[in-house]
């Protein structure tokens, strides 16, 4: 762990940005403040560049330019680049797979002639890859209890990772409700600008429309973001908080905003597709992340029953997550992933049994075992009516195990269940 390997790799490529670079840090909530953020700069008129991290089916998914994937082939040259640059003179310097994939990426967005770049931080914040370039406005979106390994036992420890990408002297938006001390106690102790959530901005909303304050400036009447859940809102406070902070160099009218959050996309975030019956896929795969996804679920209303498709990593909190959103679910497929970090599916089943031996469970519901999120969703599928509910949550892996370009590999089947 460190950045001094991937900082020499930089160095010797002579990787710079000539544009505003916004960072993104957070347990939840990154990759749609991502998202939106693009969405906003592109309906201003700026070439927005973006990297988030992981990807859900194929590895091009990492980067964005001007809103479409890079192709491949765009990419090699950068790889090669990293290589020559990692080797240079035979002094080699060994990089993780994420963090020569990160250099290649930064390499390929720096030479893109963008307005803006937006970088997702994959794990942490101090000692992630990105955080070697000197970001003009950081974001730390939602912070709860992920990676504890790596980034410690509790919020505050996490949080002080997280506050790593903040900058002397620039502004850092912390859209957190609920901000640890630490990254507080952070901002004020090297001189960052601090925006916070319920402090320097806010919002207030009913059920057909919102509003943001923040230093300076209002937005009234705003249409909900095209991203569902109520958490969704928090984060595009957020976003509009790092607009008015950079607003001398990324200046954006209420119109770019308007257009930018109705039309911003993102897979897997809550993510309902169309269909009999409904389809909901979710990368919730932390507690904290599951209880929004349990919120939203329980505001779509009456369904008669609810089938859930559920694989996740084995270093998750996964007790919480399943005793969270199980009060919804009547049948659940539990499924093995691709990778060794996954728990089985018949582990996650039996953790699911456990639970249910506690006094006071609840009614007696079904469960079974898949090879993968694919046949699970078949599986699904095959048991639904058409008035009930599918729900694909967890890891990446697990939804995107059910997806192709994007698109729900059963959708012409879905459709017509």
């Amino acid at each position: 762990m460190g950045l001094d390997r991937v900082r020499e790799v930089a160095t010797r490529m002579g990787l710079r940005f000539d544009c505003p670079v916004i960072t993104v840090a957070g347990t939840n909530g990154k990759g749609s403040t991502c998202a939106m953020l693009e969405a906003v700069a592109q309906q201003a008129g700026f070439r927005t560049g973006v990297y988030t991290s992981p990807h859900l089916v194929h590895f091009e998914e990492r980067c964005r330019v001007h809103g479409e994937a890079v192709n491949a082939s765009d990419l090699i040259a950068h790889f090669e680049a990293v290589e020559s640059a990692r080797t240079q003179n035979g002094n080699d310097v060994s990089l993780t797979y994420f963090e020569f994939t990160t250099l290649a990426i930064l390499r390929l967005l720096s030479h893109s002639l963008l307005d803006v770049a937006i970088l997702e931080v994959g794990l942490g914040g101090r000692l992630d890859a990105t955080n070697i370039i000197d970001a003009d406005c950081a974001i730390i979106t939602s912070i709860d209890i992920d990676h504890t390994e790596y980034l410690g036992p509790d919020r505050e420890s996490i949080g002080r990772e997280k506050a790593g990408i903040m900058r002397t002297g620039r502004p850092v938006v912390v859209s957190d409700p609920m901000a640890p001390q630490s990254v507080i106690d952070h901002a004020r102790e090297i001189g960052a600008d601090l925006w916070r959530f319920g402090h320097d901005f806010n919002f207030s909303g009913d059920k057909q429309q919102w509003s943001w304050a923040g230093r300076g400036r209002r937005y009234a009447g705003l249409a909900y973001p095209a991203l569902r859940g109520a958490n969704q809102l928090v984060n595009a406070s957020g976003v509009l908080a790092a607009f008015e902070a950079l607003r001398t160099r990324l200046p954006v009218t209420a119109q770019a905003v308007r257009n930018g959050l109705a039309l911003v996309e993102l897979p897997g975030r809550f993510q309902i597709v169309p269909g009999q019956p409904a389809l909901v896929l979710d990368v919730a795969h932390n507690p904290h992340a599951v209880a929004a996804l349990t919120a939203n679920l329980d505001a779509m209303g009456y369904f008669p029953a609810t089938h859930a498709v559920f694989g996740a990593m084995a270093d998750k909190d996964l007790g919480p997550m399943l005793a969270k959103v199980g009060p919804l679910v009547d049948h659940w497929y539990f499924t093995d992933l691709p990778t060794p970090r996954a728990e089985t599916g018949a582990v996650l089943q039996q953790k699911w049994n456990a639970l249910q031996m506690v006094p006071g469970g609840r009614r007696q519901v079904t469960t079974s075992v898949h090879a993968d999120p694919l046949q699970a969703l078949q599986a699904a599928v095959a048991a639904a009516d058409p008035a009930d509910r599918i729900v694909v949550f967890g890891s990446f892996y697990t939804v995107g195990g059910v997806l192709i370009d994007g698109i729900p590999r059963l959708h012409a089947k879905h459709l017509d269940a």
